[in-house]
């Protein structure tokens, strides 16, 4: 293979990345084995014997809770004759095997074979040489994460330097608000990077404009991660009219702060809690109208954090300067999004088809902090038919916005007109520096 880095530059990734069967290929031999990747988060294993299946091209891995302090993780074949064990999640005592009635224990050792003693005498016929093959399993912000390759660095180097950005936000105590499941049409780092940058908004969501305040934003990168946060010296605060609309500035930001957490959380039903926007609403009353708009933000904070800490939920202990350095948006490499919020947060998982580059299932988490027993119950809600991805205005009317675009990006890019994508240096640069990293596993002979 011709070494793809060279040809990806900050403004310009080349179009075969999201088409070519060889990259997806290239991606199953050489990515997916050797990189930490989520499998599912901890509160889907509240017992012993919880178990999730994570399907990632053509492997399969369990991922089973075995004690109340330990998880493990294994590949997901009989050892007999190597039909998969389980699929979808569920409780159990042990793995069953529906070809000949083989059972493994939780810890994958063997538990019962039909007929043992027909095999006597075979070599390398212990128990050892039974027991479920382990993949290496580490958690961190309440995420399960599986690495196929046992020499790969820990998690907390591979993750450096996100989790000294995104710990204080604690989002290990959130729980699911809503979890669904989406099959869309385009390579699955088309569906990522249309949430490594805000550069679309005005084109995409043009109605948050009006409340959104300035949308300039900055990317940063941080190795093979990448972050994107609100420009220096923004022109526009929260609760006033981005300057792209033309539009004077309010004198009483107050209605337009509230108006845009209304609308966040009714359209986008993530990031801010419904008691979030809810909170806000107290600036109408108790803040005065000439107060400078960082205050007032800090105002809304000081609400919103009122208002978790009534309900039993708690709130982070987490500064100014931790939420301003941590921006808004998260790309960990190489298929999880997080954008943080110490009430809520919003994460994405992308899955790629193993067959076809047009493809790929994506996966949106509306997590949010609960007081202990009020979680909603766990519902994963699934759209994989092949047009249902028209009917997610349903869960979220802001991801609709982004869903219409990415299967027409998909066909776009097959035109003999386009060379490849033209991300912004100074906005978009996490798409490409995203790309830089994956073709450092491609071009690495595995």
């Amino acid at each position: 293979m011709s070494s793809h880095h060279a040809e990806v530059r900050t403004d310009f990734v080349p179009s075969e990345h999201y088409l070519s069967t060889d990259f997806l290929r290239l991606e199953n031999e050489r990515l997916w084995p050797r990189v930490w990747q989520v499998a599912c988060r901890e509160e889907e294993l509240p017992r012993v014997g919880s178990y999730v299946t994570y399907n990632i091209m053509d492997e399969s891995i369990i991922v089973v809770r075995v004690s109340d302090d330990s998880i493990k993780a294994y590949y997901n074949v009989c050892q007999h004759r190597g039909r998969r064990l389980m699929e979808g999640c569920g409780h159990l005592t042990r793995f069953h095997c529906r070809f000949h009635g083989w059972q493994y224990h939780l810890d994958g050792s063997i538990a019962r074979i039909y007929d043992r003693e027909d095999w006597s005498g075979c070599a390398d016929f212990g128990d050892k040489d039974l027991s479920l093959k382990q993949v290496r399993v580490e958690t961190w912000a309440g995420y399960v994460f599986v690495n196929m390759d046992p020499h790969a660095a820990p998690l907390s180097e591979y993750l450096a330097p996100v989790p000294s950005y995104l710990d204080p936000y604690e989002i290990q105590k959130m729980r699911y608000r809503w979890y669904v499941s989406v099959k869309l049409p385009c390579n699955w780092k088309v569906a990522l990077e249309a949430f490594d940058e805000s550069y679309h908004l005005a084109g995409t969501h043009p109605q948050l404009l009006i409340g959104q305040g300035d949308d300039t934003t900055r990317s940063k990168v941080y190795g093979r991660h990448g972050m994107f946060a609100p420009a220096p010296d923004l022109k526009a605060p929260t609760g006033a009219p981005s300057p792209r609309t033309g539009l004077p500035p309010p004198k009483d930001l107050r209605q337009g702060i509230v108006d845009y957490l209304d609308l966040i959380n009714t359209t986008l039903r993530a990031v801010y809690s419904e008691r979030d926007a809810e909170a806000a609403h107290r600036l109408l009353t108790e803040v005065d109208p000439a107060t400078p708009p960082g205050e007032m933000m800090m105002k809304v904070i000081e609400f919103q954090r009122d208002a978790a800490i009534a309900s039993g939920a708690g709130w982070p202990d987490i500064s100014l300067q931790q939420l301003q350095d941590a921006g808004v948006d998260w790309h960990i490499f190489p298929n999880l999004i997080i954008l943080p919020y110490p009430d809520a947060a919003l994460s994405y998982r992308a899955l790629p088809d193993p067959k076809d580059p047009d493809t790929c299932i994506f996966e949106v988490y509306s997590l949010q902090r609960y007081a202990p027993g009020a979680e909603p119950k766990l519902e994963r809600q699934r759209f994989l038919g092949a047009e249902d991805w028209r009917n997610f205005k349903s869960i979220s009317v802001i991801l609709q916005q982004d869903f219409d675009n990415m299967g027409e990006v998909q066909r776009g890019m097959k035109s003999r007109g386009f060379a490849g994508a033209r991300p912004n240096p100074l906005q978009e640069s996490v798409v490409s520096n995203f790309h830089r990293a994956l073709c450092e596993y491609l071009d690495e002979a595995p």
